[in-house]
């Protein structure tokens, strides 16, 4: 198992990653700079958008990112206040991309 990163460290690389890749990004939420957890949400400027998260897989022990919900951004917006509601360490990052890209999958952002 490896080490997590703290939170606003992980942040912080993310958005440099983002920003290099020409894509806007947006801290819509600070969460706890150590342990919190992190919601992406991805709007693509059409009215909808994508909310991400990282989940365990408990077969490989890894913690990939998962798509959580898709529709309508304001129903994305919906469920990103419902989990702050649970979650007061929660980030939300909010990122503005028409083709969906959010570089989640992409090597140095285990």
């Amino acid at each position: 198992m490896s080490a997590r990163l703290a939170a606003h460290v992980w942040v912080g690389a993310y958005l440099r990653r983002l920003a290099l890749a020409d894509i806007p990004a947006y801290v819509t939420r600070h969460g706890d700079d150590t342990a919190g957890a992190v919601l992406v949400k991805c709007a693509m400027l059409d009215g909808n958008a994508t909310l991400w998260r990282r989940e365990w897989d408990f077969e490989t022990d890894l913690r990939p990112w998962t798509q959580i919900a898709a529709g309508p951004e304001r129903e994305i917006d919906d469920t990103t206040r419902r989990e702050a509601g649970f979650d007061p360490d929660l980030w939300v990052i909010e990122i503005e991309s028409r083709s969906g890209e959010t570089l989640l999958d992409s090597d140095g952002l285990a």
